[in-house]
């Protein structure tokens, strides 16, 4: 009886948690994942500096010039693999899942060009940012530019 009622619960286990996962699964889901994760390291990276530059965090070198490393780092990874064409909002399944629109998939010029401008000032930043909140402050406008430059035209806005 109890090796009758374990094998029924491991049963039932195993069905609850097959269903679970296949209702979680959707097209695309380890690459969005993946840029959505992406994406929270360059916000939070960019908030830090953000914070500093609107005078809500004090200012301190090394972590300036720690989250501008970074963000320049995040920009320079080769991460096309995340990027796949079809993993955007417009793709069956992916509505709710993504805000990347059609767009950004036959924009490649265009897309390099955002990017550059996102790297250059970055690069910039980089150089800058251990120097004073006034070196911050000054460059904050260019990466926020940067980075605008591929949300607005590529990326659904919130509702």
């Amino acid at each position: 009886m109890k090796k009758r009622f374990a094998i029924a619960t491991a049963i039932a286990l195993c069905a609850t948690t097959f269903v679970t996962v296949a209702a979680d699964d959707f097209p695309f889901k380890k690459q969005i994942q993946a840029r959505q994760s992406f994406m929270r390291v360059y916000a939070f990276n960019l908030g830090l500096l953000g914070a500093m530059a609107k005078g809500e965090a004090d200012y301190d070198a090394k972590l300036a010039s720690a989250a501008a490393s970074n963000l320049l780092a995040a920009a320079k990874m080769k991460n096309s693999a995340m990027w796949p064409a079809g993993s955007d909002a417009g793709a069956k399944g992916l509505k709710n899942k993504t805000r990347a629109k059609t767009k950004i998939w036959s924009s490649f010029p265009e897309v390099g060009e955002k990017h550059k401008a996102l790297t250059d000032a970055l690069t910039i930043m980089v150089a800058e940012a251990g120097n004073g909140l006034d070196a911050v402050r000054a460059n904050m406008g260019a990466v926020g530019d940067g980075c605008k430059g591929c949300h607005e035209p590529f990326r659904i806005p919130k509702d």
